[in-house]
């Protein structure tokens, strides 16, 4: 469905007088995966390794600084945007807050029915069935038409983005925190109606999360990210069992636990996250904590490498010679 290769997303910094590129800043900095068909990736890293980046950028609304992005064997990383517009129809995205990415001066019907409008579907009438058939999949009455976004709460609101996601029957969806806003209760409500719809109308999902309960819940595979570079990704089971990259197993530690569950060692990460406009040579992560181990891992290929069928970690002495104990 999706292949994503070597992307980088690189943002000029400005300085000095003439207002000269002086820097850039890496948000995203080689990265490749792939989501199936019908597949639930999970991204999970700390806040500012990337991930929304990636997100924006897979879908287009960034411009790549490099690499490849291919869906369904389609070249996508350099189309035009009038040659990306039909085949926006496939792949759209879910933001985290829904009341910054709803139109609040747009009736809820109105906001349904523009991705209608603009690819110029069907007459106006079938156009408002459309957003009552819309409205009851995502669990809103039909009444939600004549309303306005700011008259429902976060919960409902994020079923309208939801709505509008679906709208034009995608085969991926981007997911940028969809629930980290939301109430406990309302969050499960949000999760189990994604896993609904993506069992009624087959959808393929990147789930951006730092919740890495949520992303346990609900995904097949997850990949770690750690200042715009993926550094483990495998089958969810395997990783939450297995993990292997010290920075996924930091990660893992800070999950809150039941009572009377067995006890696991907090892991608590030393030091500050290298700046991403100018990064450390070798492994930042490796850097960050003054591993023993990232001396070595300046003249290393970084690259992921398998270590079980479908995981893999960054080939990086940080990460194995740690798993290993040495």
């Amino acid at each position: 469905m999706l292949k994503v290769s070597n992307l980088t997303q690189h943002f000029p910094i400005s300085g000095g007088i003439l207002g000269r590129t002086v820097a850039h800043l890496r948000a995203v900095d080689g990265v490749s995966f792939e989501v199936g068909p019908g597949e639930t990736l999970g991204l999970v890293g700390e806040s500012g390794c990337g991930k929304t980046t990636l997100g924006k950028s897979v879908i287009r609304l960034y411009d790549p600084t490099s690499g490849s992005i291919s869906f369904e064997g389609k070249d996508i990383t350099r189309l035009s945007q009038s040659a990306l517009r039909p085949l926006r129809k496939s792949f759209q995205m879910v933001f985290q807050d829904p009341a910054e990415s709803l139109n609040q001066r747009l009736a809820v019907g109105q906001l349904l029915e523009e991705p209608f409008v603009i690819h110029d579907m069907g007459t106006p009438t079938q156009r408002r069935e459309w957003v009552r058939e819309l409205l009851g999949k995502v669990g809103l009455p039909a009444t939600a038409a004549d309303r306005y976004p700011f008259e429902f709460s976060g919960g409902q609101r994020q079923r309208i983005g939801l709505a509008r996601a679906i709208a034009l029957r995608p085969k991926l969806i981007v997911l940028d925190e969809p629930v980290s806003a939301l109430d406990v209760s309302v969050q499960s409500q949000i999760l189990n109606l994604l896993m609904d719809l993506q069992q009624e109308l087959g959808l393929s999902y990147l789930f951006i999360s730092h919740d890495l309960s949520v992303i346990r819940h609900i995904c097949d595979r997850i990949a770690v990210m750690y200042l715009g570079k993926i550094v483990e990704t495998g089958p969810t089971a395997r990783v939450y069992e297995r993990p292997t990259h010290p920075y996924t197993r930091a990660l893992l530690s800070a999950i809150p636990q039941l009572p009377g569950a067995p006890k696991r060692p907090r892991i608590l990460i030393e030091g500050d996250i290298p700046s991403p406009i100018d990064p450390p040579p070798g492994c930042a992560f490796g850097q960050r904590t003054r591993c023993v181990n990232h001396e070595a891992s300046k003249t290393c290929d970084l690259a992921l490498s398998q270590i079980a069928t479908g995981h893999s970690v960054a080939a990086c002495p940080c990460a194995l010679k740690a798993a290993s104990g040495s």
